[in-house]
Formats: structure tokens, sequence, C-alpha cells
């Protein structure tokens, strides 16, 4: 069927001669100008929107992406976190290695008899300093095969989990004990609690962003 529009103008407004457009071309036309017309307008809301919000992420805190994770993030999620990582610098290395065994760890912390940090020993200390050496665990003490505090590279609960890998990289370690401002150890992370952190950051931010240009649940993700 065709519709007859007489007063069609060019894009100088001047009028031209009567044409004929079908139903299916004058929709098709103003669909698409509708179309351009919400995009237009879309584009111009959303920038602030994006802007002005941070990303709600399922760790149960507000955090914008660019912010990222500190060393008490990864922390928190380490098996460290349930277990007494710690053992006294005059416990015997064979007292070290059970626990190495028995809660499937790589490192513990050593403290002096007045409960200070004094060291770290790891996996690593026994197969170099006890075992190539064909000495016997049970008869040397942690302290003669731990690393020192002076040597010890430790970072803060606050610092993040980026900086907490570059130390680790640089130094060729796998695992950093965090210590407050006044020397006491609150806990220690590995290189694989770092990786799984970063990981985890990076799976959230990605869903996040992808809920927001689907649509699904607005800014702040899609629960």
């Amino acid at each position: 069927m065709l519709l007859r529009v007489p007063w069609v103008y060019n894009t100088l407004g001047q009028p031209q001669n009567t044409h004929h457009f079908t139903y299916a071309t004058l929709s098709s036309r103003l669909s698409s100008a509708m179309f351009s017309l919400a995009s237009q307008v879309a584009r111009r809301c959303a920038a602030p929107v994006a802007r002005s919000h941070q990303l709600t992420l399922r760790a149960g805190f507000a955090r914008s992406v660019k912010e990222g994770l500190t060393a008490t993030d990864a922390w928190n999620k380490s098996c460290y976190s349930d277990i007494d990582y710690t053992i006294s610098d005059d416990a015997a290395v064979y007292d070290a290695v059970q626990k190495f065994a028995a809660y499937n760890i790589g490192c513990l912390v050593t403290k002096d008899s007045e409960g200070n940090i004094s060291g770290v020993v790891s996996e690593r200390d026994y197969v170099c300093k006890v075992a190539l050496l064909g000495k016997t665990s049970k008869e040397m003490k942690v302290k003669e095969i731990s690393t020192k505090s002076a040597n010890l590279i430790t970072a803060s609960p606050d610092e993040s989990v980026s900086s907490c890998m570059s130390k680790m990289l640089m130094k060729d370690i796998r695992h950093l004990p965090l210590l407050e401002k006044d020397g006491s150890v609150i806990g220690i992370v590995s290189i694989k609690d770092l990786v799984k952190a970063e990981l985890k950051e990076k799976e959230e931010a990605i869903r996040v962003l992808s809920d927001f240009a689907l649509g699904k649940g607005g800014h702040f993700g899609s629960e």
C-alpha cells in the first residue's frame, strides 16, 4: 500500500516534489531515527553514571576496580589464616617438618623466647641445609637453618598484592610475613595466595563490567 506524503522537504528546507512511500519504508526510516536518538541519549547518560559510582564486588565491600586488593585480603583467604603458622626457633627441625606435612604448607614464622619474630624457616631450608648435607632433623634446631629477621623481606597488611608479588619476584622468595608498624607479626602469605587473589579480582572486575554492559542489575552487578 502506498502512502502519499506531500510535505517532504530536502536538507535545505526547500519543498521537494511529492514522493510515495510504502508503510514498510516509512516504518523502517522512523525506527532507524529513533534507534539513533536513543543510542545518543544512552551514551550521554551512561558516561557520568559510570564515572560516579564504584563497582560493588562479591567480597562484601565497595571498591573501584583500579583500587585493587591488599595483602590482608590475600591473608584472609590463605590457609595460613586458619592454623598456627609459627614455631619456636629452639624447636627441632623435625618439628617444623611435621608441621609442613600436617598443614600442607611450605613455610613457618620463627619466634624467639620472648615471642618476637626471629625469621622464617621453609621447606627449601630443610632440603638445602639438612637433607642434602646428610644431617639429622631431630638433632638440629630451627634457628640453625632459618632465615634471620635481619635479612627478612616483609610486607605491611595494607600493602597491595601487586607490590607483594614484585618483592617476591625480585628476591626469589615464595613467602612474605605480614608485620604491623610495631614489628609484630600478624600473618604470612605465599605466592600462591597472592596469585589467587589477583585472579579473583580480575574475574570479579570482568563479571561486574560485563553485567554493566548487558544492563544486568545496574552498575552494581547482577546480584
